[in-house]
């Protein structure tokens, strides 16, 4: 047994020393980090399933309580048996994987070490199999409660060696020579396994938490090249603030040379190939313009693939980013390099990022740009409701969840962008369905909670087949936030926002109720009639939907506040379910516009 020891140790490093080499490939890693579809569930089964192969063709073949010193197992003889790392591999899968990954590495393994024979080779292939789909329920179940940590792995790895070796004390026989094989290879198997599954996890955990810091420094970067950006793109695409932007990325980034355009010309050129790149002289390479036409990311690793025709221009590769207002490419963002390897998937990965956030700003700014030519007084004052602290807490939080939790800040990225192209799109449409407005809800409710977790809580009972219903935006969102901003401002307890729509009599009822502080008579008898003036706000909101629902609906619509002071409030809407048709037409304006 003692002997057995370090022969099972040589064997275990090979398999780890080839899971170190397979953790420098990407499309190794990439199958650690993101929620496993079927391709992925196969991939891991098939990585697997050839450490299982591996184990098996290592092992160390025992016969008669001798030990063979061969270094590669084809076959053992019937009176023989083989001492291996299989179950290392197959507990793992199944651990990372689920019960899927883990009976199809089960079933590998243990029907290859079946063909390489032995007198344990059924009982060996049994294990397997159940050892696979045992670690796979085990690990999905611990999952929903936490990361699965080299400490728990090891301790699984352990149980299913054991498992093994009682299912070959039952299967195998005569049972006295199964005793006495148990009885020689058990404690080494059972350590030795141990010991190479902690060694296994600490290669994937060092996988994980690598990416990990690779993604937060990529997103803290993008973060900081926006910020400083933003002053400039407000102005749109120009060439004065093309040209800051381009010279602030060109410092920023590996790149050597960067430029930017509108839809018809170069804006901005900085870096190499300046001379014969220069702005305002029409498009320079044909790459922008397939760019312009597809309104998609294209990379180019050779100097042909950029179709500049200058002779002798220096830039060999670029990737050109388009950037979209309203879902309409107005422009190209490239990034220039004089070395092909020096475009690599992080520059890529930066740059289709920063695509997006500029895209954004680009919005944004036309944005801005129609809010200062708008007449109409309401939606002015809606538009005021979205408050600059709201967005500096939002990128804020984001921020810090950079550095603890990257999903989460890349999803909370996501909401905020959805919440403002929600309040882009409410700004140019009189009326969108119903589903529009709640996720402009949900986006604000993303980033909210994710500053104060267990403050409030928001229940949402929407009747099937009212998605469809068109209301007038910034009906719902305002006063969801109102509830959020002063119905709990002094309450300690976790608050409560419903938020229902229903239909009855050919019409749509939306309820909003809270639990929280409640109005007082005063202001209740006016709020909604008119702006009041208080610490708390001026209930502009509450007016302009109102005024908004007159105006769309006539006294087909209404609008009613219940409340006291500490017992809640409750705001109704009530909105005819067909207009002859109208309504319909708008929806159909709103998804083909």
């Amino acid at each position: 047994m003692i002997t057995l020891l370090p022969l099972m140790l040589e064997r275990v490093g090979i398999l780890v020393i080839v899971a170190f080499l397979l953790s420098q490939l990407k499309s190794f890693r990439q199958i650690f980090q993101y929620e496993h579809g079927l391709t992925g569930k196969a991939l891991l089964v098939a990585v697997f399933g050839i450490f299982g192969i591996i184990s098996n063709y290592t092992g160390i073949e025992i016969h008669h309580s001798s030990i063979s010193t061969h270094a590669w197992q084809t076959a053992v003889g019937p009176d023989s048996a083989i001492a291996n790392t299989r179950i290392m591999g197959v507990g793992i899968g199944g651990l990372i994987g689920g019960p899927f990954v883990g009976l199809g590495v089960g079933m590998i393994a243990g029907l290859h070490r079946y063909t390489l024979g032995g007198f344990t080779a059924g009982a060996c292939a049994i294990s397997s199999i159940l050892a696979g789909v045992a670690a796979g329920y085990i690990g999905r179940w611990y999952r929903k409660r936490r990361a699965i940590t080299p400490a728990f792995a090891v301790m699984v790895g352990v149980t299913m060696e054991i498992v093994q070796m009682g299912i070959i004390l039952l299967v195998t026989k005569p049972f006295e020579i199964a005793w006495e094989l148990v009885q020689l290879i058990g404690i080494p198997m059972i350590v030795i396994n141990g010991f190479g599954t902690l060694l296994f996890m600490f290669i994937i955990q060092s996988i994980l938490r690598e990416e990990e810091r690779t993604r937060a420094l990529q997103t803290h970067k993008a973060f900081w090249i926006a910020d400083q950006t933003l002053p400039f793109f407000r102005q749109g695409l120009n060439p004065q603030s093309c040209k800051e932007v381009a010279e602030i990325l060109l410092k920023l980034t590996e790149a050597d040379a960067i430029a930017i355009t509108n839809d018809h010309e170069v804006l901005a050129h900085v870096g190499s190939a300046s001379d014969h790149h220069a702005p305002m002289k029409g498009l320079a390479t044909g790459l922008t313009k397939r760019v312009l036409e597809q309104g998609k990311i294209i990379t180019a690793k050779s100097k042909k693939e950029i179709f500049c025709f200058h002779e002798h221009c220096p830039l060999q590769a670029a990737v050109v980013l388009p950037l979209q207002v309203h879902q309409k490419t107005v422009g190209t963002l490239k990034l220039y390099f004089e070395n092909p390897s020096q475009l690599n998937e992080v520059q890529q990965e930066l740059a289709e990022g920063l695509a997006r956030l500029f895209s954004t700003q680009l919005e944004l700014a036309e944005a801005e740009l129609q809010s200062k030519l708008l007449k109409d007084a309401e939606i002015k004052a809606l538009q005021a409701q979205v408050h600059p602290h709201f967005l500096f807490n939002a990128i804020n939080t984001i921020s810090a969840l950079c550095r603890t939790d990257v999903e989460k800040a890349r999803k909370l990225l996501l909401e905020l962008s959805v919440f403002f192209r929600s309040n882009l799109q409410g700004a140019r449409q009189m009326l969108i369905p119903l589903e529009k407005e709640l996720e402009h809800v949900k986006a604000y409710l993303s980033l909210e909670q994710a500053r104060f977790p267990d403050k409030y809580h928001v229940v949402f009972n929407i009747e099937p087949g009212l998605e469809m219903v068109p209301i007038p935006p910034f009906t719902l969102q305002p006063l969801v936030e109102n509830a959020i901003r002063h119905a709990f401002s002094r309450i300690k307890s976790c608050g409560e926002v419903t938020v229902v729509a229903y239909e009855m009599e050919e019409k749509m009822y939306i309820v909003v109720k809270d639990n929280g502080n409640g109005i007082s008579s005063e202001k209740l008898e006016s709020l909604g009639k008119q702006t009041v003036k208080s610490k708390e706000g001026t209930g502009t909101a509450l007016y302009n939907i109102r005024e908004r629902l007159e105006g769309i609906y006539g006294d087909k619509a209404d609008f009613r506040i219940n409340s006291a002071q500490g017992e809640g409030t409750t705001i109704q809407i009530i909105i005819p379910l067909n207009r002859n048709g109208a309504l319909e037409n708008h929806v159909k304006g709103f998804y083909s516009g």
